[in-house]
């Protein structure tokens, strides 16, 4: 029987909003889409390059859907999740406009929106909610018992930046909610997730529908556009050395004025320092300014101004950005992708290049910037080894073979565990451990956690001194009296950390927040928000900055993680050391540095996988990433030895010969590894641990003990150079 053409499949008001699009015909994604949602029930994957028509290729035939069937029950007809609120925001004007033929509201819900709009959908749930995790788990906790109500109807559930939401903190919060929200309504929820970067889509399809991976259909369209790369080189003269940050700016200036880019500065603090310098010289110019920040700290009107202007493309404007331009928050197609300093994730790199070369034609332009230090008589190890060089040409590298990192999956996940168990407490009123045992464990996704784990846990944030639970004499359990506050506290909703900070203030325009640990006092000057600052008053009661004008500053210091590189990268580090071919794409300073590289790292003695620097210093090549090279730090602390951790290699300072913990590890013989008390604590509800949980909760995630061995024969074993 032949299968009707995907566009007479779609319901007559989405048929002509398509014909007012001016669309020819559909993409090929959107096609494939329409017959896998409509000729079947089946979890899909959607992946395809940022702007690839994933959001229309899944709603489209989810709409024809609701609306073609009968009767309709009362409740949300679609659930779309996405990870950021401004996302939300730009998404539902998007459905907006597709379901402006139709009877379906679209109503986005988070902290932004008003109190009466979000009255209104509970009174009357209706159409598409568009919610993040945090607010979704916020209508468990405040509207349990109306849950099954409101999502009645709800034919399945879209989840935006798929791969954002794997093994993360949200990911596991996300993948138990929607487990809890299948048991409340009493059938399973269909999914559809959508992404632009999984580096396994068997894994992605797990944590959809762990029970039936397989029945995870996959649609996917790879891009195969043109891609231009460069990588440059620079090389500082340390921290108070400005002459290569403006030798930076000054490139971006030159080759991205005029046209619509994004520049991932890092850090917060290194996204002020550039989009100063790139506002100064449009000033010296006297020319209209085009750069500006853009990072999670800074006001959202600000952040809407910046995207807005991107969106417009009447205006040539360039955001100096964090991550927080990563994600699919629609702001057009830009010229250029700029990336200063090695990223930590190949699948952070190609996410961000997606926004690149979107038009047909166009190519995606990826400028690398890559600073090193000048080589003093004694330098470091790691600076004659160009680390952040490598690992930045390492990436680009597997980038453009196409591989990125696959997800996690073995973590326990101890802290959302923990949020979760509250939760659910919360929203029922008190539950029995063992159905709270099957729903988060047995069912949901903590299914690495025993029932003598479980308990554990239970008895752990039970106990009088935290105080988090208690127990009915039914043997109910219910909130503590800690755990009440917690609950209640607006904070609670997000497993991630959600540190206080203090409003920036100028006169009466809010400029954005910084952490409330950052010392600032009056008379001190900052750059923020990409101009310069002086601190007037600082009001701690109301967590309130106030700031005026000025002619100098230096950024704050923000925080933030550094991220995991994945064995794959580091490997490649290892072969671009070893090996005699340059890439194409290197400049000229770039290839000195990494010829450089090569040539200081044959020269290092190293005996098998050890250097000897001095009597008490020494140098072992792992050759491994974070997690390997994490765990045997952590080994060999506990031999005596201090130890410094690079990217592949550690640095040991201590006496004795260093290749008999090796020796020992290589056989099989495990030191006490807790020995010195490492700090363990990450996550959110981590401090409500016991020691004996929060080690179990590392060596599932952040260790990995069994590879110990492995690792030292492979360095003993390492030829000689």
């Amino acid at each position: 029987m032949t299968q009707a053409p995907a566009f007479d499949q779609l319901a007559s008001p989405i048929q002509k909003w398509i014909r007012a699009q001016g669309w020819g015909e559909l993409r090929p994604l959107q096609v494939r889409a329409t017959h896998a949602i409509l000729g079947g029930e089946a979890d899909q994957i959607i992946a395809a390059s940022t702007a690839g028509g994933k959001t229309e290729a899944a709603f489209l035939p989810l709409i024809s859907q609701v609306l073609t069937t009968e009767p309709r029950l009362g409740g949300f007809d679609l659930l779309y999740i996405g990870p950021l609120k401004a996302l939300i925001t730009d998404q539902a004007r998007r459905l907006a406009e597709i379901c402006q033929e139709t009877e379906l509201p679209v109503v986005p819900w988070h902290g932004d929106i008003a109190t009466s709009t979000k009255a209104r959908a509970l009174k009357q749930p209706a159409g598409i909610l568009l919610i993040t995790p945090e607010s979704l788990e916020a209508l468990f906790i405040r509207r349990g018992p109306e849950i099954p109500r409101l999502f009645a109807a709800t034919k399945a559930v879209v989840i935006d930046e798929l791969h954002t939401m794997l093994e993360s903190e949200r990911g596991v919060q996300l993948r138990s909610l929607l487990n809890r929200l299948d048991r409340r309504v009493g059938r399973r929820l269909r999914r559809i997730g959508l992404s632009a970067t999984l580096g396994d889509m068997a894994l992605a399809g797990a944590c959809l529908h762990p029970d039936d991976p397989a029945a995870v259909g996959q649609i996917e369209v790879k891009g195969g556009g043109e891609l231009r790369v460069q990588l440059r080189g620079y090389v500082s003269g340390g921290e108070k050395d400005q002459s290569t940050t403006d030798a930076i700016a000054g490139h971006l200036f030159q080759h991205l004025r005029g046209s619509d880019n994004l520049v991932f500065g890092g850090s917060r603090q290194s996204v002020e320092i550039y989009a100063d310098r790139l506002r100064m010289l449009c000033e010296s110019e006297a020319l209209p300014q085009e750069f500006y920040p853009h990072h999670a700290s800074l006001s959202r009107d600000h952040r809407d101004f910046v995207e807005k202007r991107l969106k417009d493309g009447r205006l040539p404007t360039t955001a100096i950005c964090s991550s927080t331009l990563e994600l699919g928050i629609d702001i057009g197609d830009v010229t250029c992708v700029a990336q200063i300093g090695a990223p930590f994730s190949v699948a952070s790199l190609r996410q961000r290049l997606g926004r690149s070369g979107r038009r047909a034609g166009r190519p995606a332009i990826l400028r690398q910037y890559a600073v090193e230090s000048r080589l003093e008589h004694k330098a470091s190890f790691a600076d004659q080894l160009r680390l952040g060089l490598l690992r930045a040409t390492a990436m680009i590298e597997l980038l453009i073979e196409g591989w990125c990192e696959p997800p996690q999956s073995r973590a326990l996940h101890l802290s959302t565990l923990v949020h979760q168990i509250l939760s659910v407490v919360a929203e029922r009123g008190g539950i029995r451990a063992a159905a709270l045992y099957d729903l988060l464990c047995r069912q949901g996704p903590f299914r690495s956690v025993d029932k003598p784990l479980f308990v554990a846990v239970l008895r752990a944030i039970g106990h009088p001194d935290r105080a988090l639970l208690e127990q009915a004499s039914d043997g109910l359990l219910l909130l503590g009296r800690i755990g009440e506050k917690l609950v209640e506290h607006h904070s609670f909703y997000a497993v991630f950390q959600t540190p206080e900070e203090f409003r920036i203030l100028h006169g009466s325009q809010e400029l954005g927040t910084l952490p409330i640990d950052t010392i600032l006092a009056p008379g001190m000057l900052l750059i923020f928000s990409g101009r310069r600052w002086l601190v007037q008053s600082v009001h701690s009661e109301d967590k309130v900055i106030m700031v005026t004008s000025a002619h100098a500053g230096a950024p704050p210091v923000f925080g933030g993680d550094a991220g995991q590189i994945h064995d794959r990268v580091i490997e490649r580090m290892f072969t671009l050391l070893s090996e005699k071919d340059l890439p194409a794409w290197l400049d000229k300073t770039a290839t000195e540095l990494l010829q450089q590289a090569r040539s200081n790292y044959a020269r290092m003695p190293f005996k098998h996988g050890v250097l000897r620097l001095g009597k008490t210093t020494t140098v072992i090549a792992t050759a491994c990433g974070t997690v390997r090279t994490t765990s045997l730090a952590l080994a060999l602390r506990s031999f005596g030895y201090q130890v410094q951790q690079y990217d592949g290699f550690l640095e040991l300072c201590g006496d004795g010969d260093p290749c008999e913990p090796l020796r020992a590890l290589a056989n099989g013989s495990l030191p006490d590894l807790w020995s010195g008390d490492p700090s363990l604590v990450f996550e959110k509800f981590h401090p409500w641990l016991t020691p004996e949980l929060l080690q179990a909760d590392a060596l599932s995630s952040r260790l990995d003990l069994a590879s110990l061995p492995e690792t030292c024969r492979r360095i003993l074993a390492a030829p000689s150079l």
